[in-house]
């Protein structure tokens, strides 16, 4: 954790709060000019005119100087909905869906989720935590300070339990926090495939209680999709998840409509993911709660559906609006968030504002740590992103580059694109 002074910005942008904010609160984001900032070990000390800031300064031992160059100045990006704990590799089936097989055919066919969960069970500990400390790496390159991410390739006691401690391996040595979710829910595993009914006995009785004992995952998953788990199915595992502490996250109503957006809404869980297919009795039920909805446009992209989820309909309900990656080998293999940034502007009809709180407070506030990352106010940690350009606008309006100059975690450059470069 360090001290750090920042100087010479041409923006400073971010929301405010430490609550998800919804409906046009959502796109209320501070943008001011001629401030600098100040961290003293680790938070934000204070933000101010350069005298301001001069003052405070005086205070505070020795201090690295940034020079920000007249870029622009966000909150570290956070990320809340990934897989980043796998192993194998999956671009053969991406060529079949680019030759006109769905992704659902090919999950059918024994290729999708299943061909991950049979690599990921063959790859030791080490292997899977290499692979998540390099995916690690690409998401604070592109900005990401804090992610959530999940287990679901395992399928079975001891491989979902290998998933999550590689991944809490990978974190403990690495500058992103990150935020573990069981996922033993994410597909009927093939040994299994006769009795799904006796696949879900074993998630509710052994692998969730023994994640949680364990102390390997703060929240529960499930796929909540047809021809996956049903709204029963999926609230049975969120409630085995409830009762042995973990607060439910959803995969809702991905391809179609599986009430998944009125479950979540009904266990309060803290999120329900993608939302392509959401009904609008999904919407109102979600409107009346205080779930978050979260949108993959990478997993649309991706899979070429053209089917995106409802931003519009979901922010203009009130509802607070969240964007991540949804890293994974699949449906949408990126560490971007300025990728899914992008999309949503460009795709969702989001304006740069609600995009940034989607990306940074409101994805803060979905992983209950608002109080702490997501905007740029004095006492916060000091987790910032330094971008190209004296405006945010300039994060959409230049698509497709490296936009990123420098990364800041607690107070210390985490990373800095000059020194990549050379």
């Amino acid at each position: 954790m360090g001290n750090l002074w920042i100087s010479n910005l041409g923006e400073l942008a971010s929301p405010l709060g430490s609550g998800p904010l919804g409906g046009r609160r959502q796109g209320e984001v501070s943008r001011r000019h001629g401030v600098e900032v100040l961290c003293r070990d680790g938070r934000i000390e204070a933000i101010g005119s350069p005298p301001e800031v001069a003052a405070a300064a005086a205070h505070v031992g020795d201090i690295e100087r940034l020079d920000a160059g007249g870029g622009t100045l966000v909150p570290g990006f956070v990320d809340p909905h990934t897989h980043l704990p796998w192993a194998g590799d999956r671009s053969a089936e991406f060529a079949q869906r680019l030759a006109g097989r769905s992704y659902l055919e090919i999950a059918a066919a024994g290729g999708g989720i299943l061909s991950t969960v049979a690599a990921t069970r063959d790859a030791s500990e080490s292997e899977i935590r290499a692979n998540v400390t390099r995916r690690l790496d690409r998401m604070l390159e592109w900005g990401t300070t804090t992610c959530e991410a999940k287990s679901g390739y395992g399928l079975e006691l001891e491989a979902e339990l290998k998933q999550l401690r590689a991944l809490a391996a990978a974190a403990a040595d690495h500058p992103v926090d990150v935020v573990a979710t069981l996922l033993a829910a994410h597909e009927t595993p093939a040994e299994h495939r006769a009795d799904p009914e006796r696949y879900l006995d074993l998630v509710c009785s052994e692998i969730v209680p023994a994640a949680a004992a364990e102390g390997l995952a703060r929240y529960c998953d499930v796929f909540c999709e047809r021809g996956v788990f049903s709204a029963a199915q999926s609230r049975r595992v969120l409630e085995a998840g409830l009762e042995h502490g973990l607060r439910p996250r959803l995969h809702a109503d991905e391809f179609a409509d599986s009430h998944g957006a009125e479950l979540a809404a009904d266990l309060g869980a803290l999120t329900a993911d993608h939302l392509m297919a959401v009904s609008d009795r999904g919407i109102e039920a979600l409107a009346a709660s205080t779930t978050i909805a979260g949108l993959l446009p990478g997993t649309s992209f991706f899979l070429k559906t053209r089917l995106y989820a409802p931003a519009r309909r979901l922010i203009d309900a009130g509802i607070p609006v969240t964007l991540a990656t949804d890293c994974n080998p699949g449906s949408s293999h990126t560490e971007s968030l300025p990728m899914i940034f992008w999309l949503a502007v460009l795709e969702l009809d989001m304006t740069v504002e609600e995009t940034l709180t989607a990306i940074t407070l409101n994805a803060a506030c979905s992983l209950e740590l608002g109080d702490e990352v997501g905007t740029i106010e004095a006492g916060k940690q000091a987790d910032f992103v330094l971008l190209e350009g004296a405006s945010l606008d300039n994060l959409a309006y230049h698509f497709g580059v490296h936009p990123i100059t420098v990364v800041v975690k607690r107070g210390t450059v985490a990373y800095r694109k000059a020194e990549a470069e050379r």
